[in-house]
């Protein structure tokens, strides 16, 4: 893989939709100064090339992550070009990362869309592969949960990135994945929180409403109990870190110690439009 991440990073929809351009662009060059090795990106549609773009350009040394690029919503010729236009003007900074949605997203415009996830993200690659000029394998991510995904991740990306997973999925993707590809899972964050398991709940409550996340939970070995109703207090606990700074990294080296190549994580449950003071203080003890 071309691209070098570090070992921590920031996940955060902020720095792809807040409306402050410029705001942003302060945000991400702060980042980049602070140490971080990379800087994830969402996407649910609109220009995400683009802002990637905008975001690259306020840095000068982080890479720069589509976490994830939404393949349901941008034609793969296009992205193709995008990445090859930022391959250009920032040689090595950015990575493509690629995920197959979920059918409440994608159908919401044009419902019965979201059919066949895997065989999809297999059609997408051969696009990416057959494209001019194509998207190298070690050039994308794909997001990957379960055993089927993830060894497409392996045998046709530079690897993985999981989004809202336990330490023990962290374990079993790297014993699927072998010593080579990258591993990059997303890590829901509550710094100092007055209630830290009723907003780790909160938070993952959102996600139970998505049919991918409660398979993927139930192959992990969590049940009704966890899922139906509010969220165990387990669940949350092994979904979200809170506590101080000592927490959060504690509970980085743990996804570290299984496995992970790089960790992304993601502030949760401040009322700032961009978490700086957050980010500020993680760093101290992240980097």
């Amino acid at each position: 893989m071309a691209v070098d991440l570090g070992r921590v990073g920031v996940w955060s929809n902020r720095l792809r939709y807040h409306e402050d351009r410029a705001a942003v662009a302060d945000a991400a060059a702060e980042l980049d100064e602070l140490g971080y090795g990379a800087l994830w990106l969402p996407d649910v549609g609109g220009d995400v090339i683009g802002d990637v773009e905008h975001v690259l350009d306020a840095t000068r040394r982080c890479a720069v992550a589509t976490g994830i690029l939404n393949i349901w919503m941008h034609e793969a010729e296009a992205v193709a070009a995008g990445t090859a236009r930022l391959a250009q003007r920032r040689p090595g900074r950015f990575l493509l990362g690629l995920g197959a949605s979920h059918v409440s997203v994608v159908d919401a415009q044009e419902p019965g869309r979201y059919a066949r996830p895997y065989s999809a993200m297999v059609a997408y690659l051969d696009a990416l592969d057959a494209a001019t000029p194509p998207v190298a394998p070690g050039d994308r991510i794909l997001a990957a949960l379960r055993p089927r995904m993830l060894e497409l991740s392996r045998d046709r990306a530079a690897g993985a990135h999981p989004y809202l997973v336990p330490v023990e999925h962290t374990r079993r993707a790297r014993e699927l994945l072998g010593p080579g590809p990258l591993l990059a899972p997303e890590v829901g964050v509550l710094l100092d929180p007055d209630d830290g398991p009723a907003r780790a709940r909160e938070h993952v409550a959102d996600y139970l409403r998505l049919p991918n996340y409660v398979r993927h939970l139930r192959h992990l070995g969590y049940g009704d109990e966890d899922l139906t109703g509010t969220p165990s207090e387990r669940l949350a606990r092994d979904l979200v870190a809170w506590g101080d700074e000592a927490a959060i990294a504690a509970r980085v080296r743990e996804h570290l110690d299984a496995g992970a190549d790089h960790v992304c994580v993601q502030v949760l449950g401040t009322a700032e439009p961009l978490p700086r003071a957050a980010w500020r203080r993680l760093a101290a003890a992240l980097l």
